[in-house]
Formats: C-alpha cells, sequence, structure tokens
C-alpha cells in the first residue's frame, strides 16, 4: 500500500533522510520512533509532500507520489496533521483533510463533531 525506497531528503546542505526503506501493508498500523533528529518528522513531510525529497521513491496504492504537491497526495487519500500551532488537534485535522478535497467533494465544518464522520474515507 505505502512504500518508501532509498528516501533521501535534504535542508540546505545538512541530510535529514538517507537511504530510508519502509513498506506498510494494507491494514496494518506502523510508528516511527526515535529520538529527536531522528528523521521521523521528515518522513512523514516527504510521504505527505511537503517537503520534496532530493533522492528515492514514495509509492502509494500501486502509483508514485513523490513529487506530487501536497493537494493531490490529499486527494489521493494521505493527509498529514502536524502538532503545534495553536489550534485544537480536530480543527487541523479537518482543515488537512479539507484542503485537498475537490470543490464538489467540501463538507460543512460546522457539522464536526455532530454526528458520523464528515470527512468521507478515501477511495
Amino acid at each position: 500500500m505505502l512504500r518508501l525506497t532509498d528516501l533521501q531528503l535534504f535542508y540546505g546542505p545538512i541530510q535529514a533522510l538517507k537511504g530510508v526503506d519502509l513498506e506498510v501493508g494494507s491494514g496494518e498500523i506502523v510508528t516511527l520512533i526515535g529520538a529527536n533528529g531522528a528523521g521521523k518528522s521528515s518522513t512523514l513531510k516527504a510521504i505527505s509532500g511537503i517537503h520534496a525529497t532530493s533522492c528515492g521513491s514514495i509509492e502509494f496504492r500501486g502509483e508514485r507520489i513523490d513529487g506530487l504537491p501536497p493537494h493531490e497526495i490529499v486527494g489521493r487519500g494521505i493527509s498529514h496533521c502536524p502538532e503545534g500551532g495553536g489550534f485544537s488537534a480536530i480543527f487541523q485535522c479537518m482543515r488537512t483533510c479539507l484542503w485537498g478535497l475537490p470543490a464538489s467533494q467540501e463538507r460543512d465544518t460546522d457539522a464536526v463533531g455532530k454526528g458520523p464522520d464528515p470527512v468521507p474515507a478515501p477511495g
């Protein structure tokens, strides 16, 4: 379902990711665990298109997504809800999910918490 192959990412001259390989199958739950600066956030930013990679590939459901803009990656079913920023977690997740939806699929954000999930599951 999700495959990272030889992923490399730089912040200027500093290499944050070097040769990351990861495969996540359908239905699996995977956690990234490591010390500060180990590359956890950089890996997630690469997957969601927030930061471009310099080498390697990212495939989701058999199609390459590296190089796509974040809104197209969200449209395929992947979103990134970073921590911080002073907003509640639900607002951040809702906003992140809605950014990538085409106008015809947008949902009423006032409906959050008032019933079934207002954002449809991808695909």
